[in-house]
């Protein structure tokens, strides 16, 4: 579609595997995406015999899950060129913006508890990294009713105040944590996760600064779920409440136990996440501009292909500067973050930011481009504007997002 790669350091192996997982992203991931947004029932979407299994099956079974877990429990790091993983989210996001972010949020738990030497946990992660059924799954519990966004700015001591703290309560009690409290509608894996990498408060009089970070399953008693959140878009991406109701869980299960070390932590989770987030919605953002393209060579209008007028070549070539400002920004700082060794919030934000924009800014475009059939469903293009809507607001509402950036700007 006129693309030229301008990363011209992108190792043959980069390369092979940002191809495979290209032919898996349009061949699968985008025809299970659109079946799975057609389903009224958002239970329907993960009932048993739903496709959603076999998109797990085929990303398992390509190993993708085993990226960045260590390789004594299983996993690859250290086997793969490190400029593999942005790609990947890129061509994901191509496909579906909704699975890719089921199958990005399901890693969470075991990344966390791979950092533990605890047996128990160190087998968890095993189970995982065996996993190619999609038996094992894992879900990112931070959202809460009355936390969102704000959690973007739990490093800031004005946070620290009680009013603010954490929904979800941990107790410990001689060798075990008592954990009461809920979280929201908006986890992503919520209703069909197996294990979950649970944000709670330790202690309430330091508001979100007395925060840790626990590794749960999610079998355990005095646990329940939610009904699956019915959405306008990323309707392939199951959402749900988590209710826990005095759970217990070993003392070794809170990895990390020290407020202090949570902040950290946290703090580089978010980047990660945001860093992700710019990948995945610069790759929406290209596949809506390719759909708006190529329905401008086949729409006849005045006796030509719509592409053949000026005013559709000029709103084409916009698109497609803000897809490449989106992509190269997403990429450099995806690089950055993972060869530096160390986060920059500010530029994660950014990149979430300016690539979820522009995935929504594109999509627009493109409907105007397709017209009324923009609206109709026939096309893939109107599931894509609802899917850019929604990543506005996921993972940091995008105005919130700017102004606990702007905190690290100095």
């Amino acid at each position: 579609m006129g693309y030229i790669e301008l990363d011209l350091q992108l190792s043959d192996e980069a390369k092979a595997i940002q191809k495979e997982v290209k032919k898996f992203a349009m061949e699968v991931m985008r025809p299970i995406g659109i079946q799975l947004d057609k389903l009224q029932n958002p239970e329907d979407v993960y009932a048993k015999g739903s496709p959603y299994w076999s998109f797990l099956k085929g990303y398992r079974e390509l190993n993708l899950h085993l990226a960045g877990l260590p390789k004594e429990l299983g996993g690859m790091a250290g086997d793969m060129d490190p400029k593999v993983g942005p790609l990947i989210a890129h061509e994901m996001g191509y496909g579906d913006s909704g699975l890719a972010i089921s199958v990005g949020a399901s890693g969470m738990p075991f990344t966390i508890a791979a950092m533990s030497p605890e047996p128990k946990l160190q087998q968890i992660v095993k189970d995982y990294c065996n996993d190619t059924s999609g038996s094992v799954i894992g879900c990112w519990a931070i959202t809460e009713p009355a936390h969102g966004s704000d959690w973007v700015f739990s490093t800031d001591p004005k946070f620290a105040d009680p009013r603010c703290g954490s929904e979800v309560i941990a107790k410990l009690v001689g060798d075990e944590y008592i954990i009461t409290g809920q979280k929201s509608a908006w986890v992503s894996n919520g209703t069909i996760a197996t294990h979950a990498s649970v944000h709670v408060c330790l202690d309430p009089s330091r508001g979100m600064q007395g925060c840790g970070l626990a590794i749960i399953p999610l079998d355990l008693p005095g646990i329940r779920r939610g009904t699956p959140l019915d959405k306008i878009g990323q309707r392939a991406l199951n959402q749900g409440e988590i209710f826990f109701d005095e759970v217990k869980i070993p003392k070794s299960f809170m990895v990390i136990a020290d407020p202090a070390m949570h902040q950290m932590v946290a703090k580089t989770i978010l980047i990660g996440a945001k860093t992700g987030m710019g990948q995945t919605f610069a790759g929406l953002a290209q596949a809506a501009y390719d759909e708006a393209l190529k329905y401008s060579k086949e729409r006849i209008q005045g006796g030509v292909p719509i592409f053949e007028h000026k005013n559709i070549k000029l709103q084409l070539f916009k698109m497609f500067i803000k897809v490449e400002a989106a992509r190269a920004l997403s990429r450099r700082v995806s690089f950055y973050n993972i060869l530096s060794g160390m986060g920059a919030a500010q530029y994660a934000i950014a990149s979430k930011v300016l690539s979820t924009n522009t995935a929504f800014e594109v999509a627009n475009e493109a409907i105007s481009i397709f017209g009324g059939n923009g609206l109709a469903r026939e096309y893939v293009i109107e599931k894509l504007f609802r899917d850019a809507i929604a990543a506005m607001i996921e993972d940091g509402e995008n105005n919130a997002l700017c102004i606990g950036g702007a905190e690290d700007l100095v």
